[in-house]
């Protein structure tokens, strides 16, 4: 771990999420007029409150592995913490020019997958949902991780599991459409292509250009 501290700089950069946490909270309003992207498919699928477990979790999974990925490779968490600023920004954009809105059901009854369903809809206005924050960091997660060599088999297989499942959560308890999720991932492997894939290919180049000097 001592070998370690020369790196720790780099995690102040995550204190860009606390300024993007602030940002969307900003735009996450009907100031503007909003629009309904419902589709067939977005009626079929039902409200399932237990989905709200998954939903919740988004936000340690995604600071969890943000630590990880930095504690395994620190040019995989920079990439990775890349995606997320530069999309989350797209977003804003978004949202700021053109604002959706998702309605929510009626809910009744309690129990406490109700009370969380109840608590997130509470502190987070329905706003703000094309594309997906929440699919776009957790598909930034699972790109990333599979560019960590050497991990336990554990995070090979907990992450797209635990990612599908919040993906998931966003529809099944009605904070996103089907297009909001497709849009996000769309926007996830376009910013991914660029940071790991165009980056590595110019950075590879240099090396070899330099060697042969």
């Amino acid at each position: 771990m001592s070998e370690k501290k020369k790196d720790l700089p780099y995690l102040l950069f995550l204190l860009v999420m606390p300024a993007l946490g602030y940002l969307y909270t900003l735009l996450n309003t009907d100031a503007r007029e909003a629009v309904i992207l419902s589709t067939t498919l977005d009626e079929w699928i039902p409200f399932v409150p237990a989905f709200i477990v998954p939903y919740i979790l988004w936000y340690a999974f995604i600071l969890g592995y943000l630590f990880y990925f930095w504690f395994k490779d620190v040019q995989t968490f920079l990439k990775t913490l890349g995606i997320i600023v530069i999309g989350e920004l797209i977003c804003f954009v978004i949202y700021f020019y053109f604002q959706t809105t998702v309605p929510r059901p009626e809910l009744t009854g309690d129990g406490l997958f109700v009370d969380l369903v109840r608590m997130i809809y509470s502190h987070d206005q329905p706003y703000n949902a094309f594309p997906s924050i929440h699919v776009l960091t957790t598909f930034a997660i699972i790109l990333g991780n599979f560019n960590i060599r050497d991990k336990h088999l554990f995070h090979s297989v907990f992450v797209p599991i635990m990612g599908s499942l919040i993906i998931l959560s966003t529809l099944f308890v009605k904070q996103h459409f089907v297009l909001d999720m497709v849009s996000s991932v769309f926007l996830t492997v376009f910013i991914y292509g660029m940071m790991f894939e165009l980056y590595g290919v110019s950075a590879k180049k240099s090396k070899q250009a330099y060697l042969e000097e």
